[in-house]
């Protein structure tokens, strides 16, 4: 067996890192993948809502494809389903996921937080989908079923610049911090590595003022700008959802309805 690198945080069970490069260092028994706007929000009001999440990294015609083998509809592009103003059409904006009807199955396409899930899922890692809604559910149920020696790992999905590198995102930081939080208060605060206590510290800092902060930093900006403002505000609720996204084969169901 390959002796762990130094970035694998080895030596500490509750681990941190960014984006898909980061979950290739990093491993874990089980993984949290936070992508705050907006995938893993999105996921998590879907599971609530009863809805089966099939994960995709991209929106071509093999997610069409995917979706017609599941039986599924496909989410579409955010700003597709905005002209479309259409409650039957579902995106990325978690106010298209409260406003859906009639859906029971659901292919959501998504670069890195769908990509992250799958490289855990295949590396053998349980995963689970988190966001600042369901922070606190998620960390309760982990530390329930925790083992004496178990490890865990909280990916900060991030965004992309232009030309696909990562760019770290301070939503997702705040989100993978809530959890870490909810972990150290639960498990220990000694468990946790280095890079997962900034996280931590960094979601300890801008509880207080969340909502303003969600609102104010690029992302939130970004979004609020090209109309998306409401999908801010969702994302920006703490603790508000007792769903807890696992991925179960090929698709996300809600752990804590089981």
């Amino acid at each position: 067996m390959t002796e762990p690198t130094p970035h694998a945080q080895a030596s500490h069970r509750i681990r941190f890192d960014w984006g898909p490069q980061g979950a290739q260092q990093v491993p874990a028994d089980i993984a949290v993948v936070v992508d705050v706007l907006s995938f893993t929000t999105a996921l998590t009001i879907a599971v609530e809502r009863g809805i089966e999440v099939f994960p995709h990294p991209v929106y071509d015609t093999s997610a069409k494809e995917l979706a017609f083998r599941h039986g599924a509809a496909l989410a579409v592009r955010r700003f597709e389903a905005l002209s479309l103003r259409d409650a039957r059409h579902i995106s990325l904006s978690p106010v298209s996921l409260m406003k859906a009807t009639g859906v029971d199955r659901l292919v959501l396409p998504s670069p890195n937080g769908s990509r992250i899930s799958a490289d855990y899922a295949e590396s053998g890692a349980a995963v689970i989908g988190a966001c600042l809604r369901n922070a606190g559910a998620a960390a309760s149920h982990i530390a329930e079923r925790l083992g004496p020696r178990g490890t865990v790992v909280v990916i900060a999905a991030g965004e992309q610049w232009p030309d696909g590198s990562l760019r770290p995102a301070a939503e997702d930081l705040w989100g993978a911090g809530a959890v870490l939080t909810g972990l150290a208060t639960a498990l220990g605060d000694d468990l946790l590595s280095p890079e997962a206590h900034i996280a931590a510290n960094a979601f300890t800092a801008v509880r207080p003022r969340l909502a303003e902060q969600m609102n104010a930093c690029a992302s939130g900006r970004e979004l609020a700008e090209r109309g998306f403002a409401q999908d801010v505000e969702i994302a920006a609720e703490y603790a508000v959802s007792p769903a807890v996204p696992h991925l179960v084969g090929a698709s996300f169901i809600d752990a804590a309805a089981r």
